[in-house]
This record gives structure tokens, C-alpha cells and sequence, in this order.
């Protein structure tokens, strides 16, 4: 691999943006496509599917052979609200492979003895996501029923292009919602993104199950995601 491709492969790794090393096996060249970059052909939809699925692969394509070796930042999962969804959420996700923080600033329910080995922090999301920020590969999940607490974090995910955003709460509380994001000037299509009720319509009813139809909805939009930076967010 020549220096300069290497150079560029880290320097995305250290970014957080997907990358991939496409090697010509044919003659041995390889070059590194970053996702969001602009593809075409079979062999560009072949680095599209390799980044949905996060595999390797050999690949024959454009009348050539090539070896995608992907590398894709380790996804992770924001929960506002050290809730009992929470609990089960954080403990799922963590065997599915996600990295799982929870920000919560009520005490009374961030404490380490209700969250035992998660990473969860007591403070206001504004506070928290100035030092650890959202990025394209973390999913934000609300659950407070809290305005004061989920506003922001659901703004700031659309901001950042989160890859998945969703926020507990009945129908007519998303509408509300929904009415406050706009006047902070967030576009339909931006509001659009929001999974509001939130997870998978399986029928959930306890917390538990609740858990379940947001992981399965989490993972579902990490693998169909859009490889194209979100447009028409509020700056």
C-alpha cells in the first residue's frame, strides 16, 4: 500500500468515517474510498453494500476482481434517560456489539447501582455532547418524556447526522414535539427522520419488549442507512 492511501485510510479511521481499501487484484493497486463519497458502477455498488454490511470481500466488478477490506467506526448508542428501558436497552445493545452511554441528569435515576458497568453520566445532554459528541455512526434514543431533556439531543443528532433518531412518547407528544423542533427552524424532511413512536410496531407493551422493538429498529437503519450526508438540516 502506497504511503499516501495508508496516511488516508487512518486519518478517516481516526475521524470516525467508514473507509474502504480497494485493492485491484489484478495488478495490486489499492485505494481507499471514504463512505459519502461519490460512487458508480457495479463495482461502486459493491463498496455501497460492502459499508451496509461492514463485511470484506472479493468482488468481481467492472471486468476486473477486487478485495474490499472494510473498516467501519464501532457503532454506539446514545440513551437520554436512565430509565427501565434504559436498563434493558443498555444491556442488549451491548451483546449485539453497540457501545452504550447514558446521560441522565435526574440523580434519583442515574445512579451506578441501577446502571452497573454501563457508562452513564448525571449531567444535562448540552454539558455531556460538548465533550463526547454525536457523530454518523451513533443512534439517539430519547426516553425521558422530558422536553427539557430530550429537545436538545434530538436536535443536535439531526445536526450531526446521527444514523438513527428516535424518542419514546404517544402520537400527539411527537406532534408537540415535532412543532417545537420546526420553530427552531428544523425542514419536514429533517423532522422526518425522527422515529417518533419510537422502535418497530411488534405490538410492545413492557419495557422489556419495548428494548427489543428499538434495538431491532436501531439495527435495521445501521444496515439501510443513506451513504449520503443528511441535507436540508438546520446549520
Amino acid at each position: 500500500m502506497e504511503l499516501a492511501a495508508l496516511e488516508r485510510l487512518n486519518g478517516l479511521r481516526q475521524a470516525r468515517i467508514a473507509a474502504a481499501l480497494v485493492t485491484d487484484l489484478s495488478g495490486g493497486r489499492a485505494s481507499v474510498v471514504a463512505e459519502g463519497d461519490q460512487l458508480s458502477g457495479a463495482l461502486g455498488e459493491a463498496i455501497a453494500a460492502a459499508f451496509r454490511s461492514g463485511r470484506s470481500s472479493i468482488v468481481e466488478a467492472d471486468g476486473g476482481r477486487y478485495f474490499l477490506n472494510v473498516h467501519l467506526p464501532p457503532p454506539d448508542i446514545v440513551i437520554i434517560g436512565a430509565v427501565h428501558i434504559s436498563q434493558v436497552l443498555a444491556r442488549m445493545a451491548a451483546l449485539v456489539g453497540f457501545d452504550v452511554r447514558i446521560i441522565d441528569p435526574r440523580t434519583a435515576f442515574a445512579t451506578p447501582e441501577r446502571f452497573a458497568g454501563i457508562d452513564l453520566t448525571a449531567d444535562w445532554p448540552i454539558d455531556v455532547l460538548k465533550d463526547k459528541p454525536l457523530d454518523a455512526y451513533t443512534a439517539l434514543v430519547a426516553v425521558t418524556h422530558d422536553p427539557k431533556i430530550d429537545d436538545f439531543p434530538i436536535a443536535e443528532a439531526l445536526r450531526c447526522g446521527c444514523f438513527y433518531v428516535g424518542a419514546l412518547g404517544s402520537r400527539k407528544t411527537h406532534a408537540s414535539r415535532l412543532e417545537r423542533l420546526g420553530a427552531e427552524g428544523f425542514p419536514d424532511e429533517a423532522l422526518a427522520r425522527i422515529n417518533g413512536p419510537i422502535g418497530l410496531d411488534i405490538g410492545a407493551a413492557s419495557p422489556a419488549e419495548i428494548a427489543v422493538a428499538i434495538l431491532a429498529q436501531i439495527i435495521a437503519a445501521l444496515r439501510s442507512r443513506n451513504l449520503q450526508p443528511p441535507k436540508g438540516d438546520r446549520g
